[in-house]
């Protein structure tokens, strides 16, 4: 049975190589024509991207699940990415699939692998936590530590640790037993929206070209108050310690700095 499913992988390998890949010029004039209806130009932009579901599934492996579910599956995800795409937001159409076949994908395993049944309370504080890492993530920028989950929702990090040693054996077999994160990251991600995340990377490019043409201090100032380092938010003591001078000067320099770009539609919710 093995030697047979192995067969159907490489048979479907061998399929799928046939089908070329596309430039960004390519893939922005399918998208066009997609929103316009064309059905057979969806199909030629899925069948190019079938090797980017490949390489994600393989992350997966597991080997309670077949290999060619989790293909299976994903290329749902990157079908439902095809009929989303805009081209409007100029990036290439594997970084948008990308997000939308792993939650498909990890929305399959969920249901699959949920071999562990928790207490009622210990069921809430797990979606609690699924909730929060990827609320966190999104706002840091980094993998949120049990501490920060912990605080986020209001409960002990002792029961933050002891729900996700509960579940560690939902783990893809590429993640540590010891990387909570691996735990977290496979549940499905309710909360990210691609389209969302371009829209804040494309909003804080144009914010960082404005803030590049104060003064320095100003700047600084701007960068250090509004979180634009991906760190926490400075005090206007803690500013005035960093650059020498007092909080006053700091405050003073941040309302002229704002007063500068209030001008600037797209800023003001960065600055309100």
């Amino acid at each position: 049975m093995t030697e047979k499913k192995s067969d159907l992988v490489q048979m479907y390998f061998s399929q799928i190589r046939v089908y070329p890949l596309l430039s960004f010029e390519e893939e922005q004039e399918m998208a066009k024509r997609i929103r316009q209806g064309d059905q057979e130009v969806r199909q030629k932009l899925v069948e190019s991207n079938l090797r980017l579901v490949v390489k994600i599934a393989r992350s997966y492996l597991n080997p309670d699940i077949s290999f060619l579910d989790l293909i299976q599956e994903g290329n749902i995800g990157l079908i439902h990415a095809a009929e989303r795409f805009d081209p409007k937001k100029q990036v290439r159409f594997s970084t948008y699939a990308s997000w939308w076949i792993k939650q498909y994908i990890l929305r399959y395993l969920a249901n699959k692998r949920r071999l562990i049944h928790l207490p009622h309370r210990k069921e809430e504080i797990l979606r609690k936590i699924q909730k929060s890492y990827h609320g966190l993530t999104q706002r840091f920028n980094r993998v949120p530590n049990a501490s920060e989950i912990a605080n986020e929702i209001g409960v002990s990090k002792e029961d933050v640790d002891a729900v996700l040693s509960m579940t560690s054996s939902m783990l893809p077999l590429d993640t540590s037993d010891s990387d909570s994160a691996g735990v977290l990251e496979f549940h499905e991600d309710y909360t990210y929206n691609p389209e969302r995340a371009l829209l804040k990377k494309d909003s804080k490019s144009a914010t960082m070209k404005i803030l590049n043409c104060l003064k320095d201090r100003e700047k600084t100032i701007l960068m250090y108050r509004y979180q634009f380092n991906d760190s926490e938010k400075q005090t206007l003591k803690t500013i005035s310690r960093k650059m020498g001078i007092s909080p006053e000067t700091v405050r003073q320099i941040e309302l002229k700095a704002i007063k500068k770009i209030r001008v600037n539609p797209e800023l003001q919710n960065y600055f309100s």
